[in-house]
């Protein structure tokens, strides 16, 4: 939802996929322009309708389990970055020369890179955008310090469409 935002607010158009109909707004009201509903079925063929090339750049969020379907989506010269651990980060039996296609970059992002003092100005750049109203920080709903039992039932039954504020 972050990327999304600071993306939209970048102004470039974006799509992203979830396997939920019901986070469809959610998802749109952060600033992407095509929300993809993941239903188990390669996205491939969705993606190329909005790009025939393919996108320029995929951030994938889940990790090794995607990485491949990644590289296929992008096209020839785009950007794949990595910056999910969800699936873990080893991809068994990867050949990154006969897999990576010709001419397209593989990356990847950890915020290891940004921490302490290294991450304050882009940490400042970020909080100026929430302030102008250019990205929108999704938050879905706060909640009191009593309630954190409640709260993490709430996220582990995937039910939160944003972040969970708790506080004192």
């Amino acid at each position: 939802m972050a990327a999304a935002s600071i993306a939209s607010g970048l102004g470039v158009e974006t799509a992203a996929t979830t396997r939920r109909q019901d986070k469809i707004d959610t998802l749109t009201a952060a600033g992407v322009d095509y929300v993809l509903v993941d239903d188990g079925e390669s996205l491939a063929t969705s993606v190329h309708t909005i790009w025939p090339e393919g996108p320029d750049y995929v951030l994938d969020l889940v990790g090794a389990s995607t990485a491949v379907d990644s590289l296929d989506l992008a096209r020839r010269g785009g950007t794949v970055c990595m910056a999910g651990t969800l699936s873990g980060w080893v991809i068994p039996d990867f050949e990154p020369i006969a897999r990576i296609p010709s001419g397209t970059k593989l990356t990847a992002f950890h915020s290891d890179n940004l921490k302490g003092s290294a991450g304050t100005t882009v940490l400042q750049q970020v909080v100026h955008e929430v302030e102008a109203g250019v990205y929108r920080p999704n938050v879905d709903r706060v909640l009191g310090l009593d309630d954190i039992v409640a709260a993490h039932r709430y996220m582990e039954d995937n039910k939160a469409t944003g972040k969970l504020v708790v506080l004192p």
